[in-house]
């Protein structure tokens, strides 16, 4: 009996124990790793114009344009989050310029929050999708809620005035999709004649206690008209991402995707920063992902890193990101900060 005991011991020595899912309802997730280098906050919230970012700076969208950077970022101010400007020629020192859209009246998709402001410049026009929502948490956070919308502005300059387009709906939630909850918007590329925007997409699936988030593609041939979303969502429902920029590599012939994943500990909160890559900006592998900045190589804050935005800087890739800081998971008093990757990237075998 005791010989028999000993070695169905060893046998259970020699059997590998199967790693514990990271997250407490098995979302997907990746023991891949492109470790960006951080180098700290470079902007703190709390010193826009007219405390128009008092209570936090978060949802970076990063631009250049004639040795400028440009960044908006969704400044909460005591009436509500909006879209707001800052510039800088280095990406490490920043002027605060203060809010670049209003909120709409009563009754308008943007009237509790005009936020998130993402831009492309077709050659002669910059065109701004912006996040729209009438709907927020209670004072004094006033955190955006569903649904999120993608709703139109538009500039003669990369600093703005930027003037509302109405008129303009590019696409909004439907029901019995994957995009039922949020169409929010996203990166725009240029491929083969027509324009891709990469949009952050909510659904609920039934039994789930949490909400699904994914990335779908919405097309069109003119920035001033609507665009169809694709019928299927670029990765899958159950991936927890949101938000999106995109960089092309030419060494490779590569695009990279970078985009905010949604993890759980207690609750919901975004966790990190991951990029996918493809040669195909219309095809996208879920398998073909991998970490880019999280807990254990940010510098100051170990839980919590908000969505990303890059820009080509020489021979460096600049990843803008915003954290509470420490161990929060608090959406408010959120600072941005800066970390780097060196070009040119290759995607993981």
């Amino acid at each position: 009996m005791t010989r028999f005991i000993l070695t169905t011991f060893v046998l259970v020595l020699a059997t590998p124990l199967l790693a514990a899912p990271k997250y407490p309802d098995g979302r997907p997730e990746t023991s891949l790793r492109i470790d960006a280098k951080d180098a700290g906050p470079v902007l703190r919230h709390g010193g826009g114009p007219g405390r128009c970012d008092v209570l936090g700076a978060r949802d970076i969208w990063v631009y250049e344009a004639d040795g400028t950077y440009y960044m908006h970022y969704d400044g909460a101010g005591a009436r509500g989050w909006l879209a707001c400007l800052a510039t800088s020629r280095d990406l490490t020192n920043w002027q605060t310029k203060g809010p670049v859209l209003d909120f709409g009246a009563r009754g308008e998709m943007d009237s509790a929050s005009a936020s998130y402001g993402v831009t492309y410049f077709d050659g002669q026009t910059w065109h701004m999708f912006y996040l729209g929502t009438p709907n927020t948490s209670p004072a004094p956070d006033l955190i955006p809620s569903f649904p999120y919308l993608t709703l139109k502005a538009r500039s003669a300059s990369p600093a703005g005035p930027w003037i509302k387009q109405k008129d303009v709906v590019p696409f909004s939630t439907k029901p019995g999709t994957y995009y039922s909850m949020t169409g929010s918007p996203g990166q725009v590329i240029k491929h083969d004649g027509e324009y891709l925007m990469f949009f952050a997409a909510t659904t609920r699936k039934a039994g789930n206690p949490c909400v699904q988030r994914t990335l779908g593609i919405a097309r069109t041939k003119n920035l001033d008209g609507a665009w169809v979303p694709d019928p299927a969502p670029m990765v899958p429902i159950e991936e927890q991402v949101e938000n999106s920029s995109v960089y092309y590599e030419p060494a490779n012939q590569t695009w990279f995707l970078f985009t905010n994943h949604i993890g759980l500990d207690g609750g919901e909160f975004t966790d990190a920063i991951w990029v996918y890559w493809t040669q195909d900006p219309n095809k996208w592998d879920a398998a073909h992902k991998a970490v880019v900045l999280d807990g254990k190589n940010c510098t100051w804050s170990k839980k919590c890193i908000g969505l990303p935005g890059v820009v080509k800087v020489g021979n460096r890739l600049a990843v803008l990101y915003d954290a509470p800081g420490g161990d929060s998971t608090s959406h408010m008093k959120r600072d941005v900060g800066l970390a780097w990757l060196e070009l040119p990237l290759s995607p993981l075998r």
